[in-house]
């Protein structure tokens, strides 16, 4: 279990944890989950639009489950569109998985320099735990999956477990995140947030900073993150 980390009284607000999204953050999983929610979808005779969008990205299989099935009363249960999906999208993350672009080079410089990580991710803990075992599970110190805290994204819960988790204070921390669920999510359990947009356009603000990739990222944005969010 990591020490407590606190912040000097009266000094400056130091990065202490990097807690990562995982699907369309650290791996090519976001197109993958489109591709299993639109073949069930399909099944059902839909044709999603960017409307169902915000139903899809950074929600947990429940969620999206539920939003099929309200668009398609009389076809399959909830529970039983859950379980395809959980099912389709295990399957394609199995085969597929790849690391996005600067992931592991920011994985790795983030704890050379001593700072703590975890994996807040919405998917389900058998797909978290197919991407950790890809990423190499040293590379974090602990990870939450959906269903694992009393709330998912974009309820605080995730971001405030991991940063309960890791001994540190939610604002020491840094959310790195790819939609505006998980962003919510981060924001409201108060870390800064270093935003990777995957589908959805997100702007910066206060304590959020917007990039292209994570090839763009290091140490000094992150800090500054920190500061710009505690000031």
């Amino acid at each position: 279990m990591p020490t407590r980390a606190t912040d000097t009284p009266g000094g400056p607000a130091e990065l202490h944890a990097v807690l990562f999204d995982m699907d369309g953050t650290l791996v090519d999983t976001e197109g993958l989950w489109l591709q299993a929610v639109e073949t069930e979808a399909g099944l059902l005779g839909l044709v999603l639009g960017e409307e169902d969008q915000p139903h899809i990205l950074g929600r947990p299989v429940q969620h999206t489950a539920a939003h099929l099935h309200q668009r398609a009363p009389g076809g399959r249960s909830e529970a039983s569109l859950s379980a395809a999906l959980e099912h389709r999208f295990a399957g394609l993350v199995k085969a597929q998985v790849v690391p996005l672009p600067g992931a592991l080079e920011l994985l790795d410089a983030v704890k050379a320099a001593g700072i703590t990580t975890a994996l807040v991710s919405a998917s389900p803990r058998h797909v978290v735990d197919i991407v950790l075992e890809a990423l190499g599970r040293r590379r974090f110190a602990v990870s939450f999956a959906a269903g694992e805290t009393p709330e998912t994204k974009p309820s605080p819960d995730p971001y405030l477990a991991a940063a309960e988790a890791l001994g540190v204070r939610p604002g020491s921390c840094v959310a790195v995140e790819d939609t505006p669920i998980g962003i919510a999510s981060a924001e409201a359990a108060g870390c800064a947030v270093l935003a990777v947009p995957s589908t959805i356009p997100i702007s910066p603000a206060r304590g959020r900073a917007v990039v292209g990739s994570l090839l763009d990222v290091d140490l000094s944005l992150l800090r500054g993150l920190v500061r710009s969010r505690e000031a």
